[in-house]
């Protein structure tokens, strides 16, 4: 019997379910770079490197492995625009008993794929991603019966089945399930962030980048200083550099924002775990290790593994469970276009310039600035969800459905109810202040409320809060804020929600 295996571009593993039981002497394996999966959102172009230059080396792997691999180059010209039309194209030269893939990460082409068989003329074989931790079918069976899903609980049962910090007698090593309160130091400039991991660009990558900036140059972002991992191999000595210079750090200085620094001590390793150069839970065990042999505390290193076992496994949980309605929750309303200031990142507010600055050139922002910068604005001016969502899919280069989806539409615009999240995420210009140094070199005041240079976070919020009452004033986790904004002075009251009406109305020239 010879099968078609198709494997997909975040699915650069050996040990992806595909090729479980494959036969290298009868089987072929298909990959391909088309136009409709690179251009059907605005990707940036760094991520479009990242994943053609690394399809491009484990296509070159498996060859050299003794694989039979048929590898589709972009090419503008190409009548192949579609995965389904490459794979049909060799279905009907090689002809093949059944095709084989891996489930996919996106419901657009989760739903491609599942009307194959009747397209193509022969059985499709969409075997489960055995790279998380738990099943579609395993979180279906946890989430079952509940009203709310709390990502905590559903991370102590992935600490449990794993064994990851849990002590023989199963209780959690530290004595704590979560070391989140020790994760929220301003970062000052002490102790020294480690320089970022670098990859120099091999001819693969140099013909890659010259592809991209040819026929990809509306795309957002620039493919400059491009230096990510394009092999497991190399992604390896990210995740060893990741170890041994930033983790023991990261825990304290998590949450932090740096007007300077890029990076801090962030692991930048999610666009490999994503496309599949690095595995998870080997990623987790090389973390767990660092804590045991006493090179990493306990905070940094729980830290690290729960947003891998606890929010990654979560999310995707969660759209699995309730695509493709989930895309179209909007509970709060919103209908405001995304301000093109997030493509440019032409605006006065320093926090933002700084993320979306960041975001253009790496391709990346870690989790606080996605979440309390580019995401509370969003929040607070009320975007249309599908239009944030859309750009966060775009822009980041670890960014895939199955991840940002839930992450954005749900934790950053709650506009699945609190589904997701007890409570929106939410927040003045207090906040930003007190995570980071942008405060200090922005043209706002992050002191003032009302005037023409007040931070716009500080009106927004309590502008946010005010028309949302009906949704919030019974959370019990907003109770003190309704409280706080009810005892305001009538007069200062007017003022705050006449000064965020402005903003809204010329949020173009904030």
């Amino acid at each position: 019997m010879a099968n078609l295996i198709l494997i997909l571009g975040d699915q650069l593993s050996t040990d992806i379910s595909a090729l479980k039981g494959a036969d290298p002497t009868n089987d072929l394996i298909v990959m391909a770079e088309v136009g409709d999966e690179a251009s059907y959102t605005n990707h940036h172009k760094k991520k479009l490197v990242l994943l053609f230059s690394a399809m491009r080396h484990f296509a070159d792997h498996l060859e050299r492995e003794g694989w039979k691999v048929h590898y589709h180059e972009y090419h503008p010209d190409s009548s192949f625009k579609s995965l389904e039309s490459v794979v049909a194209k060799q279905v009907h030269s090689f002809a093949p008993d059944r095709v084989i893939t891996t489930e996919c990460g996106e419901w657009r082409l989760h739903e491609q794929i599942s009307n194959w068989p009747s397209r193509l003329g022969l059985p499709v074989d969409i075997r489960p991603d055995t790279r998380f931790i738990a099943s579609k079918q395993e979180f279906a069976d946890w989430a079952s019966g509940r009203k709310q899903l709390r990502m905590e609980y559903f991370y102590r049962e992935m600490r449990r089945k794993t064994g990851l910090l849990m002590t023989p007698e199963g209780a959690p090593e530290g004595g704590h399930w979560n070391f989140d309160a020790d994760n929220r130091k301003k970062w000052s400039g002490k102790p020294g962030a480690p320089p970022p991991f670098r990859i120099e660009p091999d001819k693969t990558t140099q013909e890659v980048i010259t592809l991209v900036d040819r026929h990809f140059s509306e795309h957002f972002g620039t493919t400059e200083d491009f230096h990510f991992a394009v092999t497991s191999q190399d992604a390896r000595a990210a995740l060893d550099h990741f170890i041994d210079f930033a983790l023991p750090c990261f825990g304290d200085y998590q949450d932090a924002i740096s007007d300077s620094e890029d990076w801090l001590f962030h692991s930048i390793l999610s666009p490999y775990i994503n496309c599949g150069l690095l595995d998870p839970l080997e990623v987790c065990e090389a973390a767990a290790q660092a804590w045991h042999s006493g090179q990493a505390p306990i905070n940094a290193v729980e830290g690290f593994i729960r947003q891998i076992i606890g929010w990654r496994e979560f999310v995707r949980g969660i759209y699995w469970l309730h695509m493709p309605d989930y895309a179209k929750e909007n509970r709060l309303g919103n209908n405001r276009p995304l301000p093109w200031f997030y493509w440019t990142g032409d605006t006065r507010m320093r926090c933002m310039q700084k993320a979306i600055d960041a975001t253009r050139r790496n391709a990346y922002a870690h989790h606080i600035q996605r979440l309390m910068v580019t995401g509370n604005f969003a929040l607070l001016a009320g975007v249309r969800p599908e239009e944030i969502c859309d750009w966060y899919l775009a822009v980041y280069a670890d960014a895939y459905d199955w991840v940002e989806l839930p992450n954005v539409l749900g934790m950053v615009m709650h506009a699945d109810g609190g589904y997701l999240g007890s409570k929106p995420y939410a927040a003045s210009g207090k906040y930003i202040q007190r995570m980071s140094d942008h405060c200090g070199n922005c043209h706002y005041k992050v002191k003032k409320a009302t005037e023409e240079d007040a931070c716009p976070f500080n009106a927004l919020y309590w502008h946010f809060i005010d028309r949302h009452r009906d949704q919030f004033s019974g959370n019990p986790r907003m109770g003190m804020m309704y409280r706080n904004w009810d005892r305001q002075d009538p007069g200062r009251k007017e003022k705050i929600i006449a000064r965020a009406e402005t903003l809204l109305e010329n949020i173009e020239q904030i």
